[in-house]
């Protein structure tokens, strides 16, 4: 069963939302992709402590009710989204990689952006001297606002309206940005990168090869070919990259990150460099099946 969050109480007559000149909620609703069935629920989103203490001094009372308690339930919502998606995205990542990709999804930094996209600034409720200040361009507002609104939907809709909006407007701009850039990706990303990658030129999934394994047993090395196929994996590759690593893991993670390279070549207009196709002919001889 859902826990309920109180909504703001009916605006006194005589008080306005404070939101921006030209705006309303309607607004919002159109750019989230779900009109509210619980109006105050939106509303209680868009509601700085400032705006409800404001209120709550004109009309004698305390219990106008900002978008803390909201912001506190959505930061739950959307982090445990943004773990769904990582697990069901990268099968290939250990613990402490999708924490660190997670705290990057979540943090004050990159939600800015997201909010900043919904214009969700001028959506805010605020106090005037919090308006005075600059309120509707803080960060922590702004991203305070993002989480309040995650949590607003989540009680009036649930989890099946929520995380459409979360994957689209938070989660996959991002993970498909870093996708594209595989230098500035963790070694651990790379092999789930490539396999989102190929799917999308409408390659099939890539193929992992062990070729050779050699060492004593404290001290192996491992290694990959990975081979890239236009279409099928009968006949020639496309394209294979080779890399040695200390664990079998490792070396596909190493070879799958020479593959980016080179599907990012490919997909980009420009020829693959001269040594990649030495590294085809060199390493299709003799490659263990």
């Amino acid at each position: 069963m859902r826990s309920e969050v109180q909504p703001a109480p009916a605006i006194p007559k005589g008080d306005v939302p404070q939101f921006a000149e030209g705006r309303e909620p309607s607004g919002l609703e159109r750019a989230v992709g779900h009109q509210f069935r619980d109006r105050e629920l939106l509303l209680t989103s868009l509601t700085h402590s400032s705006h409800a203490h404001e209120i709550g001094s004109r009309s004698g009372t305390s219990d106008h009710t900002d978008n803390e308690r909201l912001e506190f339930l959505g930061d739950a919502v959307l982090g445990f989204i943004t773990s769904e998606e990582l697990v069901a995205r990268f099968p290939d990542l250990q613990e402490g990689q999708l924490s660190k990709l997670r705290a990057h999804l979540v943090s004050q930094q990159h939600l800015v952006k997201a909010a900043e996209q919904l214009q969700l600034g001028s959506y805010l409720r605020l106090g005037r001297g919090e308006e005075k200040s600059g309120g509707r361009n803080k960060a922590a507002l702004l991203v305070d606002a993002l989480e309040a609104l995650i949590g607003a939907m989540y009680l009036d809709a649930g989890l099946e309206i929520v995380r459409p909006f979360v994957r689209q407007a938070i989660l996959i701009p991002e993970l498909e940005a870093r996708a594209k850039a595989p230098q500035a990706l963790p070694v651990g990303d790379c092999k789930s990168a490539l396999q989102e990658i190929a799917h999308a030129t409408g390659r099939v999934q890539p193929a992992y090869v062990l070729v050779e394994e050699e060492g004593p047993p404290h001290q192996r090395t491992f290694t990959v070919e990975v081979r890239l196929h236009r279409s099928s994996k009968r006949g020639r590759a496309e394209y294979v990259a080779r890399a040695k690593g200390g664990t079998k893991k490792m070396a596909e993670q190493n070879a799958a990150r020479d593959a980016l390279a080179y599907l990012h070549a490919a997909t980009n207009g420009k020829d693959p460099k001269p040594e990649s196709k030495a590294v085809k002919s060199r390493t299709d001889k003799g490659a263990k099946q």
